[in-house]
């Protein structure tokens, strides 16, 4: 039972990276990292290291994917602070 859990974790994991990185736009491949984060914590769940799936799941899961996105939409809406008031 455990072999089975460890291939269908190794599965998902593969997917998730590959769809990462077959993905264009950094909105999607932020959603898609979370996800393979997410997938990764599993699979050290599996392999019995919580501790390890613990900080993959704060980091890789959330923290990762927010910053990308916070980026993303700051380069979107302009890029420089303050360059609102230098159209003005």
């Amino acid at each position: 039972m455990t072999d089975t859990l460890i291939v269908l974790a190794l599965l998902a994991v593969a997917c998730c990276a590959t769809a990462a990185a077959l993905t264009r736009d950094p909105s999607r491949q932020a959603v898609v990292l979370a996800a393979l984060g997410l997938s990764l914590a599993v699979l050290f769940t599996v392999l019995q290291a919580p501790d390890v799936a613990l900080s993959q799941l704060g980091v890789g899961t959330a923290v990762t994917p927010l910053l990308i996105l916070l980026t993303v939409r700051k380069v979107r809406r302009g890029g420089r602070p303050g360059s609102e008031e230098e159209g003005e």
